[in-house]
This record gives C-alpha cells, structure tokens and sequence, in this order.
C-alpha cells in the first residue's frame, strides 16, 4: 500500500504491500506448543500534514489512504475514527481520500490523533487491523511577539558607566519555535537613543552614553520592539514602553546663594534662641542633599552655635551665651556647609562643602539693673534679735544712662515680714526672731528697679540651729533575738535622729547606761557611723523563762552644749530557722506540736470535740436507763420508789443499807467497800427497822466502821440500797418480791398507825385499795 499526500511533498511514503500482506498462521510449535505468529500489515500509515489558516473555497486536501487488498472494484471501505474523525476530517469510503472541512489553527491544537481500518463493503468484516494514524498542523507565521510584562519601569544610578545593567524585556511568540523562523525573535531600539541600547537576542538593556546626569535629566522612555522570522522582512512585530530613571548619587556639593551673610540681633535676645538664618543649597536629593553647618573657630565661635532644620535644610544661628551692646557691639565668624554623606567617587572632583562669612550686629536695648550674682545664701542664728544685718544685695544699670536703682523685697515670698531691705543700699536685716524648729530656710524674692524696669534675684536665708534637743531613736524598732542565736552576734542596727541642725552635720554616740553596764544579756556596740549594733551577750535565750527584755541606751549628740537622752528597746524572744530567719514571736507557739501545719492542728481540734459529744451523750443514755429502771407505773406497787417534797428525817433518811446482804448475811465479807453514788434526788422516808434482830445490827455496825475507816469515802451523803429484808420488821415485808402471793385486796390503814412520817405513802396505798374495791 502506499500513501500520498499531495500537499506537501515531502510526504510521499511508499511501503511494501501485497503479497507479504497478514496473514494469520496458526500451527505447533517448538516444544508442541500451540500459538500465534505475529500478523503483518500489508498497510501502515505515517504522519499527515495540513497548513493552518486555510482559507480556500474547497475543503483542503489532506492525504489518501490506499491497501493492495483493494482492486479497484468498490470492494473494500475505508473509515475513520479519532480526533475531528467526521466533524473537521472525513474520508471517502471508496478512495481513501482525507480532506479537512474548516480552517485549523495550531496555536488551538498542533496535532489530532485519528484511526484507520479497511472493510469488506458487503460484511463490514475488517479485511486487516485497525491502526493509528497523526495529522499534524502545519504553523504558519500568524502571531506577532508580545510583551507579557509590559510596559517596564527600571532605574539606574547617575553618572554610570556606558554598558551598566538597566533592565530585561522579554516577548513571546505563540507560533511553533521548531518550524522556520516564525518564533525566532529579535530586539531593536526605536526610540531613546543614544542614551540605552538593548541586546537583540536577550532583550537586555544597557547604558550608552556616559556621566548621564540627573540634574540635567531625570526621565527617559523608551521604546523596544521585537520581530520574528529573525527580524527579516515580512516578519511580524511587537513593542513595549520602558520607563527608566537616573537614581541619585551624591555628585554635587552644597553651595550657599551668598558669601556674606549680615544680621541683626537685639542684646535682650535669650540664651538658647534662634538668631538667625542662612542656607546652602545641594542639587541632589534625599540623603545626598543633607547638609552639615559648623561654625570655623574664631570670633564668633564661643558666643554662637549652628544646627540644621532637618526639613528645610536650613542653617540656624543659635545664641550661647548673653549678649551686651556695650561690651561688643558686632560679631563676625565663617559658617562651613558640607555633605553628610559623601561618594568616594566624586571626592576627585574636589572638596564637597561651601564656606560663608556671616556677620551679626548687636543691638542696644534699654536693659533692667543686673544683679552682681545670679543668687545669694546667707545664714543667720535662730533667735537672732531683731535688725540685725544678715547680708545684702548689688544690682547697677549697665546702660550707658546709668540711672539709679532701688530694692524691695517682694512681699508674696514674705508674707510674714521676717525680713527687710534697705532700699538704696540693699542690706537685709531680720525683721523679728527666727525660730529654725519652725521655719528652717526662708527663700525671699528680692527686686531691684531702674525707671519702670525691674530684675529679680533670689535670696536663701539659712536659719542656723543651736542645740536645743536631745537626740532620740530614729524609729521604734521592733527588735527579737532568736532562741538558738550566739554570743556576740548583732541581733539589730539602730540609728537617731535630732531636731537640731548642726551646719557640720550631726555626729551621735551610742553606749549602755552605767546602771545597765552589768547587762548579762545585750550590750551597745557604737559603730562610729551615727549607727549602733545590740549584740548578744550570751545564747540559749528560752521564750518560756522570759519573752521580753528591756534594754536603755544613752544617745548623746556633738553639739555645744552635748545633749543627750535615754531610749529603751524592746527586745523579743522568737523562734527562728537555723539560718536566722524568722519563724513566730508567739508564746502560744510554744505548745503547738513542732512541724504540724494549720489544717492538721484543726482536724484534731475536731476529732477531740467529737470524742467529747460521743462521752457526754453515752453518760447522758447511761443515766437515762438507770432512771427508767428505778422508775415504774404507779400502779405496780412492787418496789416504787416514791418522791415528794417532805423533809426527810436527816441521818435516818440518808443512811440506806445493802438490802441484798439484809436477805442473805452469808453474803457479807471481810474488807467489803461501800459502792457510793451521788445523790440526784431527795428519797422519801423508810419504814423503821426493828432493832431486836442481832444480824441486822451485826452488819450495821460492821457497815458503819468500814465507811468510818474508808478514806477514799467521798464528802457528800450517800444512798446506800440493800437487797436483802430482815425478819422480825414490824411492818413486815414491803417488798414486792412476795407480793404475788398476797392480796390485791389488802388492807393498808395500818400504815397510818406508823406516825406522821408515813402518811403520805398511807394515803397513796389507801387511795388503791379504795380503787380496787370499786373495781
């Protein structure tokens, strides 16, 4: 088969076809394996050209497709598939012929990747494989270069050199840079020249002219154009602006406008004042235009001072010192203006300043007295009489008038005329007795006026001190010695304080009274610095013997005559850390358990108050059981105790016995204690007891020797209660062990025969045999 492509002759192929076309054969194998050969083609296709832009009437011819299998009669379709396959390319079945339907363009797509496949036109069954196949656009030069970044701005120092950088511009051109020179550009100059030039094929642009100054000229524009097809003609072209500006560089001096500068100042004008104006110009800018003033050693040189206005780069003429007309009338100094920041390259040029010469005139003003010193200090003793002269005041016109002067104390620094003036001679006297305890320095205002101008000077008047008072303590120090502290350590530094000035100072001595010398705790020690130390005499100091000591100190002073005063300091004992820190002051501390913090101390507090309540309320139950035992219904008569509020017959009353030893005496024993209880209530009187039985009054005699005998007995009558009943009882058993046995309706009236001791108990037994007999 063989492809042709009409278009372009560069694209005539010719494969070997026909009879080596596929065939398919299938048989054993080495090994008697079955498998495939590999299938040749009898057709294989190659890259296809079409030219982009094509603006013919006709679709544009592509190329032909054509197999040996075809023999001319119709029996074999072509067909296509792919990129474009049907709506930019199509194909005639019958021919093989490609066309393209519209105009391409590369710069859209380069290339479309189509398939090709010959048929049997009556089965459709493929007469061979399908292939692959490329139609590449050809380019054409239809794009002009472009400026993506434009237009540029760019600067480059003055006076550079030819061939300094400026900048680089760049163009791209969207046609194919592998075909022809359609992408190939080139750079040119169309405008600012000779100033720059620009690399054709890097597009870098460079100085042309030397020493381009910026004084002359700052901006300059220019124009770069870029062409293709290697800047040949008919290539297409594109251009951009560059904006380039000369950066300045220190290449010019300062120059004044003027070489003499004249002004004019009044003598009147203040110290530190601006007195003038004058200026250097520069032609650069920025940092290379600021200027620097000094004024040239000479004349002018100790009265004047220059700084520069940091905005206007002005020279200010500053006064130092005062001026007097009739002492100079006229001042003449050079002023030096020069580059704070120079260019090494330009200091060939020559010396980078501009020298001026200004000259000042003094104007006369009328000028107030002038006082001698600027201020006066006298001092004067307290208690000094009145009129006495302490000093005085010179004031004179420096004017060439000379007019007289007068002084006056200006009363609002006096309000309370201490003090007076003369007014010709300006002496000053006490007007009344000074006190330095009151007022210690008085500041007066003395003015001193010539016609209707006045100056003022101020006065301190020093009231000096006598000793009038003793020194005392400086504070009341609150000092503590630690318990572990050691003999001849300084527990406390301590100083004094006296309302007396002494003009040399004061001077304070410390020492222990004569009476305290035998101290054999702390002594004084004078440190020689108006300061004193107490020191430790011995150790082993114990809150729990003495918390607090005393000690007297006589403090003397050295004025005339010596004035001295007895202080006392209160010395605590603590408890400190074994590096002398402190611990607690407290004497309560010292039966706090060593190491336990405050919540512990509480949590025991609390467990100790509970243990407390848990005791008091276990007795309180205990008492409460006992008295419900010993008390029962009214209606139980078996042994009730009865209360009531008769008085009860003393010692008989008092005195019970052991009933349980009264019914059985086998169970008395030698050495028996008696088991007594505080009384808690008044017990009713008892049935007496018969005399006659021998041991009943056994027992009660050997009961009545052993409570004699017993010193652990306490001091308070006792109730003594016995289990055991005598025989032999007049009244019989009044028990209700055996009441059981008895009647319930038995008669009780006997008990009012026993006397009157026994009438309540009768009428209480009486009032229940009534009720039971009504039952």
């Amino acid at each position: 088969m063989w492809i042709q492509q009409e278009a372009n002759p560069l694209n005539y192929v010719f494969v070997r076809t026909g009879r080596e076309r596929a065939r398919s054969l299938v048989g054993p194998m080495r090994n008697g394996a079955a498998g495939f050969q590999r299938v040749k083609r009898g057709w294989v296709w190659n890259q296809f050209f079409v030219l982009e832009e094509y603006m013919g009437s006709d679709p544009q011819y592509v190329g032909k497709l054509h197999t040996d299998l075809d023999k001319g009669d119709s029996a074999v379709k072509y067909t296509l598939s792919g990129d474009g396959a049907g709506s930019i390319f199509t194909i005639d079945q019958t021919t093989g012929d490609i066309h393209a339907l519209r105009s391409l363009d590369r710069e859209e797509k380069p290339y479309y990747t189509l398939r090709a496949q010959a048929v049997d036109i009556d089965t459709n069954r493929p007469l061979e494989p399908e292939s692959e196949f490329v139609i590449k656009v050809q380019d054409i030069n239809d794009n002009e270069p472009k400026f993506l970044e434009g237009p540029y701005r760019a600067s480059v120092p003055e006076m550079s050199p030819v061939g300094t950088y400026v900048t680089q511009v760049t163009a791209t051109d969207a046609d194919d840079p592998t075909y022809g020179n359609s992408a190939r550009v080139v750079y040119s100059i169309l405008h600012g020249q000779p100033y720059f030039s620009v690399d054709p094929k890097t597009g870098v642009i460079k100085t042309a002219l030397p020493n381009m100054d910026r004084e002359v000229k700052e901006q300059y524009q220019v124009l770069i154009q870029a062409k293709d097809m290697g800047g040949q003609l008919g290539g297409l072209a594109g251009t951009t602006t560059v904006n380039i500006t000369l950066s300045d560089v220190n290449d010019n001096p300062p120059r004044f406008s003027k070489s003499f500068f004249h002004l004019r100042v009044p003598e009147s004008s203040a110290v530190g004042s601006a007195v003038g104006r004058i200026k250097a110009h520069d032609l650069d800018i920025g940092k290379n235009a600021e200027v620097e003033y000094t004024i040239v050693p000479g004349d002018g040189g100790a009265m004047f001072d220059i700084t520069t206005n940091e905005h206007n780069q002005e020279g200010i003429i500053i006064l130092k010192r005062p001026l007097d007309f009739e002492t100079k009338k006229a001042y003449t100094f050079k002023v030096d203006a020069s580059n704070a920041h120079l260019d090494p390259r330009f200091q060939s040029f020559g010396a980078f300043k501009d020298t001026a010469t200004v000259k000042i005139n003094v104007l006369d003003v009328d000028e107030p007295p002038v006082f001698n010193k600027p201020s006066y200090m006298m001092d004067v003793y307290e208690d000094t009489p009145a009129g006495t002269i302490i000093g005085a005041v010179t004031a004179q016109d420096l004017d060439a008038s000379s007019s007289p002067v007068r002084y006056s104390i200006d009363w609002k620094s006096d309000l309370d005329s201490y003090f007076d003036i003369d007014p010709v001679e300006g002496t000053i006297s006490t007007n009344e007795l000074l006190d330095r305890e009151s007022i210690a320095q008085h500041n007066i205002s003395i003015v001193a006026t010539k016609l209707i101008l006045t100056s003022r000077v101020a006065v301190t008047v020093h009231v000096l001190d006598i000793n009038e008072f003793p020194p005392e303590l400086a504070s009341p120090y609150e000092t503590f010695v630690c318990e572990n502290a050691k003999v001849g350590q300084v527990i406390q530094t301590f100083s004094a304080k006296d309302q007396d000035l002494p003009t040399a100072g004061q001077q304070f001595s410390f020492k222990s009274p004569k009476e305290d010398m035998k101290n054999k705790n702390f002594t004084i020690r004078d440190f020689g610095n108006n300061t004193a130390g107490i020191v430790t005499k011995r150790s082993g100091f114990r809150r729990r013997l003495q918390e607090i000591y005393l000690l007297p100190v006589v403090i003397e002073d050295n004025g005339y005559p010596p004035k001295s005063s007895t202080g006392t300091l209160t010395i605590r004992v603590c408890g400190c850390e074994s590096d002398g820190s402190l611990l607690t002051c407290s004497a309560e501390a010292i039966f706090l358990p060593v190491g336990l913090s405050t919540g512990a101390l509480i949590a025991i507090l609390l467990c100790i108050i509970i243990l407390l309540v848990i005791v008091v309320l276990y007795v309180g139950l205990r008492r409460q059981k006992k008295k419900e035992t010993l008390m029962s219904s009214k209606e139980d008569i078996r042994d009730n105790v009865i209360h009531y509020d008769d008085e009860g017959g003393g010692e008989e009353d008092t005195h019970a016995f052991d009933m349980g030893t009264l019914r059985n005496p086998k169970v008395v024993k030698e050495n028996l204690y008696r088991r007594d209880v505080k009384p808690e209530m008044k017990r009713g009187p008892k049935p007496p007891v018969s005399q006659d039985s021998a041991d009943i009054r056994d027992f009660i005699n050997q009961r009545l020797k052993e409570h004699d005998m017993d010193n652990s007995a306490p001091p308070y009558d006792s109730l003594a209660t016995y289990a055991y009943e005598g025989n032999g009882s007049v009244a019989e058993s009044l028990s209700s062990i055996d009441s059981l046995a008895i009647d319930l309706e038995e008669d009780y009236d006997y008990l009012n025969d026993w006397g009157p001791r026994f009438k309540t108990l009768a009428g209480i037994f009486g009032e229940q045999s009534e009720t039971h007999a009504s039952i």
